[in-house]
């Protein structure tokens, strides 16, 4: 299952986007996840200031 960014807890902050190693996290106004590139590292959850990622249910 790939992980999925909160659009009420995210802060664009960009921390997740540079720790992602198959760079499937998009920036925008809120950063999303590509389930299709995601490969369930976690990586990105761990450094969320916000706690903003989770796995997807």
């Amino acid at each position: 299952m790939a992980y999925v960014i909160s659009p009420d807890l995210c802060m664009a902050c960009g921390t997740c986007q540079g720790e992602c190693p198959t760079g499937a996290i998009s920036e925008g106004d809120v950063y999303s996840i590509d389930p299709d590139i995601c490969i369930d590292c976690g990586t990105c959850a761990g450094v969320c200031p916000a706690e903003a990622i989770s796995p997807a249910e």
